[in-house]
């Protein structure tokens, strides 16, 4: 893999300790919710999605390598992967999230696969 998954994508248009929590996320095909955590740690960089209502209450982790584009005036975090794609991802788990590199390899396994 070229591209760390873990690290923003220097097209992307994030500026390290800029506060993303509240910014929507857009999918490909749509809104998926709204980021509830973030972090800009190199080689584990992410964003914790409230996905509301849309697949009932849940929490996604995304690597910070999905994100294409964060319009800051707009408060809009665009992600390469669909609705579908996100909603299938393995569970988020508030408590393996930070420093667990085997939870870290499945998530980054699982997203890997799909290129936009």
């Amino acid at each position: 893999m070229t591209q760390n998954i873990w690290g923003y994508h220097p097209k992307a248009g994030h500026t390290v300790g800029t506060s993303l929590t509240g910014f929507k996320v857009e999918a490909t095909d749509g809104s998926i919710g709204k980021v509830d955590k973030h972090s800009d740690e190199v080689d584990s960089s992410y964003l914790v999605v409230d996905t509301g209502m849309w697949i009932f209450g849940k929490h996604v982790l995304l690597p910070a390598g999905t994100v294409t584009r964060i319009d800051a005036a707009e408060e809009k975090i665009y992600v390469d992967r669909s609705k579908a794609q996100i909603k299938d991802a393995p569970e988020f788990d508030k408590d393996k999230h930070v420093g667990d590199v085997g939870y870290h390899e499945q998530i980054a396994g699982y997203y890997s696969g799909f290129r936009g």
